[in-house]
């Protein structure tokens, strides 16, 4: 029987589970919304029931028996096989030594940025900034809350690990926010140039999608027809759309609430990077 492809961690969640005792598929759900695994597991019912009847067909769990409880529906209970048990040791076993390259949604953007203005991306990168540190204090005080209630930290790694890869993300944007509040980030001019509607604009930096292309019996075909066809004066929607939308320069206070140290929001980015790396590395207590 070939072995079952190890692309759904829901499955894993199931041989561990049955790993430790048998249980019927609401038991499995149950169990782990109590453990907080969905926070690193995708979990449904509707998913976790089609998981265990391709686990049964694989042979890695079996049916136990079936009960019913009054007017219940019958509950199938499941156990782990031998095989499903080392299937289980063998899949966690890789999963935590051999890295693998993932695609996060947030460096799919990165890589299309310079589609947008400038200006734009720095507002937006900013509300990322605000919002990456309201989930670090969520999950902080949640973690927090956890030991203090007297969770061992075993239980709580993938706690620390999220934490861990906020913090290095909110400080990564923060860079970027520095670099392009002072002007500094290497290839601004050349971006600002893509988005100039008041004269001629650079060509597309390599990697840069261009939005409209004629010369390509490839990109007819992967291109709406109605987003394709040029206007009277030649230019196409997206570019209208873009000189429809020139950059808007921030307000003229935006400086004094960069001062103003209630405004934590709308701080330096260079300054909330240096207030997070001093938090970072402060001694922790024991």
């Amino acid at each position: 029987m070939p072995r079952p492809r190890r692309s759904n961690p829901l499955a894993l969640a199931v041989l561990v589970s049955l790993y430790e005792r048998p249980m019927h598929p609401y038991e499995i759900a149950q169990t782990l919304r109590s453990r907080a695994k969905q926070e690193s597991v995708r979990l449904n019912y509707g998913s976790l029931y089609r998981v265990v009847d391709s686990l049964e067909r694989a042979g890695l769990v079996r049916a136990r028996d079936t009960v019913r409880e009054g007017r219940r529906p019958e509950r199938t209970t499941y156990e782990i096989t031998d095989a499903g048990a080392r299937e289980a040791t063998d899949w966690l076993t890789e999963l935590l030594a051999v890295p693998r390259k993932e695609y996060p949604q947030f460096m799919a953007g990165l890589s299309f940025l310079p589609a947008l203005p400038p200006g734009e991306v720095t507002s937006i990168l900013r509300d990322r900034a605000r919002a990456l540190e309201m989930r670090l204090v969520l999950h902080r005080g949640a973690l927090g809350a956890a030991r203090a209630a007297g969770l061992p930290r075993l239980f709580a790694l993938e706690g620390e690990y999220d934490i861990a890869l906020c913090e290095a993300e909110h400080l990564f944007v923060l860079d970027v926010l520095a670099d392009l509040e002072s002007g500094s980030l290497d290839g601004l001019e050349m971006w600002r140039s893509f988005h100039d509607t008041t004269g001629d604009r650079a060509d597309p930096a390599p990697g840069l999608v261009t939005a409209h292309t004629t010369d390509s019996a490839d990109s007819a075909d992967l291109t709406d027809s109605t987003d394709s066809t040029d206007s009277a004066d030649g230019a196409s929607p997206v570019a209208r759309r873009r000189t429809a939308s020139p950059e808007i320069p921030p307000p003229p206070d935006m400086a004094k609430e960069h001062d103003d140290p209630t405004h934590r929001g709308t701080r330096p980015a260079k300054a909330v990077r240096e207030d997070h790396r001093a938090r970072r590395d402060r001694p922790r207590s024991p």
